[in-house]
């Protein structure tokens, strides 16, 4: 599994280190069965995370031809907008949805052997670009009403995974992503394994649109 994990300007670090540590750990667990890099749009380059002391660096291309996953984190900053050009988290999501992202996301999404991962905000950015309208997902708490007024379908849970789409909500739901798609491709015990090394247990049930159909109680 060859995860591209995506930068852009004032992205949330932790939605970006918490999974990639994890599929990190994971390719340890494999013997290299996981491998990781950080990608841009743009290409290789220094790229601002939203908190001021934060940035990586990217060092490729993002090109779904190349990945089997794309992990897409969401924005850091504050929470309301004041302008178009402030620092707010939907401001930051917005200017990523105006760049070449959402070309090469939606990209990812119509090839059946790629699957787009996103954390919190990661969410909202795919339904502004109108990649996820009509499909399950989740994404940060606040997010969820914008989501859905975007023709999302939205789910409070703290994974949801539509097959090729696997969203997570708030920030340390990550974690429980990337041990999601370790267990998807190598097994409870490889993600047992990292779950013991982090001392992390994931929370919650990942939701699937399979099942019986719960009756309201």
């Amino acid at each position: 599994m060859h995860v591209q994990a995506v930068l852009f300007d004032g992205f949330d670090p932790l939605d970006v280190l918490g999974p990639v540590e994890i599929l990190y750990a994971g390719g340890l667990a494999t013997g290299g069965g996981v491998t990781v890099e950080l990608v841009s749009a743009e290409g290789p380059r220094r790229v601002p995370g939203g908190l001021e002391a934060v940035g990586l660096t990217a060092t490729a291309k993002l090109d779904p031809a190349c990945a089997d996953v794309i992990l897409l984190p969401g924005a850091a900053g504050a929470s309301e907008q004041t302008g178009p050009d402030d620092d707010s988290i939907p401001a930051r999501l917005g200017r990523a949805a105006r760049t070449e992202l959402p070309a090469l996301l939606g990209e990812a999404l119509a090839r059946p052997d790629v699957t787009v991962a996103s954390v919190c905000g990661g969410s909202l950015l795919l339904a502004l670009a109108g990649l996820i309208k009509g499909r399950p997902a989740t994404g940060h708490h606040d997010a969820l009403d914008a989501m859905a007024g975007l023709g999302v379908r939205t789910v409070r849970a703290r994974v949801v995974d539509d097959g090729d789409l696997v969203t997570a909500g708030g920030v340390t739901s990550g974690l429980d992503l990337g041990l999601h798609l370790l267990e998807r491709v190598h097994g409870p015990r490889v993600a047992h394994a990292v779950e013991e090394l982090f001392a992390y247990e994931r929370r919650g049930v990942v939701w699937r649109e399979t099942g019986a159909e719960p009756v309201p109680v």
